[in-house]
């Protein structure tokens, strides 16, 4: 039986250092779980310009479409800035995504004990959230048409569309309640169908799932801007929130920043099932390319560690093995071991992004 497939892009500015880390985390799992993957690697985003002036080669491109699952660690810097828009950094990203057809976006928000401090909000607020953002990725206000800048009289206007099927809106709120049933079975599913056609058919759309499909999960309804509201006045009220692509992207770095550190959150974009019935996969820090610490080894390799943790539950179905890799991080932040975003006025270890690596293989190596 072969090992599963695994395509790493590491990217701009920090990724390839985050990344260094990840690689040896996959070959301890090879060599100590008997969980081998079949790793290849390839260029995106700048760097990928910078050899073969596109942000995605198509041959990367082809080889995203036939692994089992991409892990990506950060696009884009300042270097980039100028270029035209349809060959910046990002565009490796988004074509990815696009042609993946990945269209639903998995955006956990969990406080590990040790960090609640460094929350902007009251320990009692956060300490102990866990909940999880499922934000529509493919379609929207960022991809409808029309779209453009025009002139109309004698000035500008922007356009741009928010525009959703049935099907768009089925397929992730499905991808949702799943996911709702492997955790609190809760779902409070965001739009605003007070002011937008496109909210009540996604409020319709998604209850004629539920009562179809899911009427196991319990469901609720809020408004997007409530929802922010709520995100920061009482968070742990909510297990899976499930909203469009536009207001997913605002919650979720909403919710990033009740954890502490944009450095410690994980992504996943999952697509259809392909034909070994896996769902084509994209995991990813929500972090960037940080430019202004790359090169220094301060940067924090957790976030793309917890990504491959992601990637472990959900595409290699080897959910003891991510809760292992989850636990070994939780155990070095309890024991004190932090990187430059993580220090506090008082205590903590200081730490590299290598010495981060070396303590959560140490603490894998406890596990066994």
């Amino acid at each position: 039986m072969s090992n599963p497939s695994l395509l790493i892009l590491p990217g701009d500015g920090i990724g390839p250092e985050v990344m260094a880390q990840v690689k040896r985390i996959i070959d301890w799992f090879g060599a100590n779980r008997d969980l081998g993957f079949d790793v290849s690697e390839d260029l995106v985003g700048g760097a990928a310009y910078d050899k073969h002036g596109t942000p995605l080669h198509d041959d990367t491109m082809a080889k995203a479409l036939e692994v089992d699952a991409v892990l990506l660690g950060a696009v884009g810097g300042p270097k980039y800035d100028d270029l035209d828009f349809s060959v910046k950094p990002e565009r490796g990203l988004l074509r990815l995504r696009k042609e993946m057809d990945l269209f639903s976006n998995l955006r956990p928000a969990q406080c590990f004990d040790a960090l609640a401090d460094f929350s902007s909000l009251k320990k009692d607020i956060v300490a102990g959230l866990d909940i999880m953002i499922v934000r529509e990725l493919t379609s929207g206000v960022y991809f409808g048409e029309p779209r453009g800048i025009i002139e109309e009289g004698n000035e500008r206007v922007g356009i741009n569309t928010q525009r959703y099927t049935e099907s768009e809106i089925a397929r992730v709120a499905r991808s949702a309640f799943e996911l709702a049933r492997r955790r609190g079975n809760k779902v409070c599913s965001m739009e605003k169908a007070n002011v937008m056609e496109s909210g009540i058919l996604w409020r319709d759309v998604v209850m004629e799932i539920h009562q179809a499909e899911y009427a196991d999960v319990e469901l609720s309804h809020m408004y997007a801007d409530n929802g922010a509201m709520q995100l920061v006045r009482a968070p742990k009220q909510f297990d899976v929130i499930l909203t469009d692509n536009l207001f997913g992207d605002i919650l979720s770095d909403c919710a990033a920043m009740l954890t502490g550190s944009l450095g410690m959150l994980p992504s996943a974009s999952l697509g259809a099932p392909a034909a070994n019935g896996r769902p084509k996969a994209l995991y990813e820090p929500v972090h960037g390319s940080a430019p202004d610490i790359t090169g220094q080894g301060k940067a924090n390799p957790i976030a793309c560690t917890l990504s491959f943790a992601m990637a472990l539950r959900y595409s290699f179905d080897q959910g003891d093995e991510a809760t292992r890799l989850e636990q070994a991080v939780e155990k070095v932040l309890a024991d004190g071991v932090r990187t430059a975003d993580l220090m506090g006025p008082e205590d903590g270890t200081p730490v590299s992004t290598t010495g981060m690596g070396d303590a959560i293989l140490a603490a894998l190596d406890a596990s066994l």
